[in-house]
């Protein structure tokens, strides 16, 4: 196993690698500071924030909304409830050999959907959505973030100024370190000893600890805590990439680039816009909000009076006396009103809210919001698909490694079934599909009305299929096959034919009562 100074050179220790690599993050995190201040100033705090510091306070409620609603949504398309957000398919080998064999595959395919729906039901049992929520927002605002998964507990989510990253020029992680404050307490009496016995311990204050992960020659992680530049016994080891529960996520992807873009730093322009006009136009209207009374000098109207006079008390004085101090701005913050709501709205469409969807207007129909809104999901696409690849398939991936090893569901063989996600880009590909299918059918709906004979163009078990792929609707065991339709008909048939038979043979016995009766 190769240690430190062997491919950091001088850099022995953790923290001084974490010193070094940190002046490389110095920008990312500047930006990832402001957008926060923006948007939700508590999420990134800034350096030297403690428990007793005062945040700053935005002056529009814009940049929260949308991250918070554009968060949401992405955590109901990462991680959609009551469904699994990925398939098991067959590949290599495997999925030739089971192309020759229908049922065999069919008994495969059946036994991979229960697989499924344990590692969903994984998920749910592990609540991810709380720490995916918070995770989505940083990558929202900050660009990055740093999940951890551990074998018990809870997901943990590290913001961007407690980690620093390196990654090769395809964007495979290299190295991260982790920077946390810990209770010395917490890491065992024989680390505790040693911590409390170095020259740089001071009492009741935590200490830092750092989480070195870096990758080896053999295409394994090596991981290890340090303390003051004491090593862990316990935190020491190696894991295989594809079983790798540190993910360092972005959200915008950069190409040489260690660190990602935010979601915000796009729209950065208008939200500092947004807030110094809503500054404004909050301060202008604190200041028109104030009543001055002026009184003109040796008047007949007594300032004293003014000011102690109740409702319905008489005093003497005139009216041309007295004047109200205005500031005479109306105008000019028509021009800065204006100018926010334009910014405001811009602002709507960029986060998806539901405000941007529906136009200014008297009637507005359901099918022109539908439209609307696919239209901006579709906007999406780049996003959903960089994460599907960085955050989804890593974490099915882990999650089945560990269920093998607890025996909760089978081991499969290597190489033998890759799991593929379902949602994001690939639900984004249905809808578009599906959407073509109804223009389609509506368009054979208006030539049926000239010439009813083309609906018998259409095959219609085909159509059902193709519009249940499009929604996402499994149609195993929903829609009957050829063999039950047949048998259904068949059975139809014999049964009109029974009926027949039994009016045939009522009307045939009045008749022949009728002729027994006749006489002879």
């Amino acid at each position: 196993m190769q240690e430190y100074s062997d491919i950091f050179g001088t850099a022995h220790t953790a923290k001084q690698r974490y010193s070094k690599l940190k002046q490389d993050r110095e920008h990312y995190l500047d930006r990832a500071e402001v957008c926060s201040e923006l948007t939700i100033p508590s999420l990134i705090k800034p350096e030297g924030f403690t428990q007793s510091s005062d945040l700053y306070t935005p002056f529009q409620s814009v940049g929260a909304r949308g991250v918070n609603n554009l968060a949401s949504k992405l955590l109901l398309l990462l991680l959609p409830p009551n469904s699994p957000f990925f398939r098991l398919k067959i590949a290599g080998k495997a999925k030739e050999e089971l192309e020759q064999n229908k049922e065999l595959k069919t008994d495969v395919e059946k036994s991979l959907s229960v697989i499924e729906k344990e590692v969903s039901a994984k998920i749910e049992t592990l609540a991810l959505r709380v720490s995916v929520f918070e995770a989505l927002k940083h990558l929202i605002v900050g660009g990055n973030v740093l999940t951890y998964l551990p074998r018990k507990g809870n997901m943990r989510v590290f913001p961007l100024s407690q980690y620093v990253v390196q990654r090769d020029g395809s964007g495979n992680i290299l190295e991260i370190i982790i920077l946390e404050k810990a209770s010395v307490l917490s890491l065992g009496k024989e680390i505790a000893e040693q911590i409390i016995e170095h020259a740089d311990y001071k009492k009741d204050e935590d200490v830092e600890l750092y989480t070195h992960i870096y990758k080896l020659e053999n295409d394994e992680f090596y991981i290890c805590q340090e303390v003051q530049g004491i090593k862990i016994p316990s935190s020491i080891g190696t894991f295989k990439k594809e079983r790798m529960p540190y993910q360092a996520l972005r959200m915008v992807r950069i190409d040489n680039e260690d660190y990602g873009r935010s979601y915000v730093e796009e729209f950065q322009g208008d939200l500092q816009s947004l807030e110094s006009l809503s500054q404004a136009l909050v301060e202008s209207a604190a200041a028109s909000s104030k009543i001055v009374f002026m009184v003109r000098p040796n008047s007949v109207t007594r300032k004293k009076d003014l000011a102690t006079t109740r409702n319905g008390d008489i005093i003497t004085g005139t009216a041309e006396d007295v004047t109200v101090l205005q500031a005479q701005k109306q105008y000019d913050l028509q021009v800065v009103q204006q100018s926010v709501q334009k910014l405001e709205e811009r602002m709507s469409y960029a986060f998806l809210l539901h405000t941007a969807i529906q136009r200014d207007a008297e009637r507005v129909t359901a099918q022109e919001i539908r439209y609307m809104a696919e239209q901006l999901e579709t906007a999406m696409g780049g996003i959903y698909s960089l994460l599907s690849q960085e955050f989804q398939l890593p974490l099915v991936a882990i999650l089945m490694k560990r269920m093998e090893q607890a025996n909760e569901i089978p081991t499969l063989p290597k190489g033998t079934v890759e799991p593929t996600i379902i949602t994001g880009i690939e639900a984004l590909g249905r809808g578009n599909d599906l959407q073509k299918l109804r223009e389609f059918v509506a368009e054979i709906g208006n030539l049926a009305q000239i010439n009813p004979q083309v609906v018998q163009a259409l095959n219609p078990d085909d159509l059902i299929k193709r519009i249940a792929i499009g929604l996402g609707i499994d149609t195993d065991g929903l829609l009957k096959s050829q063999e039950q339709l047949a048998e259904e008909q068949a059975a139809q048939e014999q049964q009109m034919q029974e009926q027949q038979m039994m009016q045939m043979a009522e009307k045939a016995v009045p008749a022949v009562a009728g002729n027994l009766t006749k006489p002879q």
